[in-house]
């Protein structure tokens, strides 16, 4: 029953995937098929990104 409920709360009014379950549904994929290694090599290469973008505004 409770599963039942959970897709009822993620469809829209015409029965369609709503973006949160669509969006529940990609993350759970790419977990699935990269690992904790891809997050954490996308996780260090955004600070690094977010870090350079910092210096660049400082020095202006």
């Amino acid at each position: 029953m409770a599963k039942n409920n959970q897709n009822n709360r993620s469809r829209n009014k015409n029965g369609n995937m709503t973006v949160e379950e669509a969006g529940r549904k990609g993350g759970e994929a790419t977990s699935a098929n990269h690992g904790r290694e891809f997050y954490e090599e996308i996780g260090q290469k955004g600070g690094e990104a977010r870090a350079k973008q910092r210096n660049d505004n400082d020095n202006k």
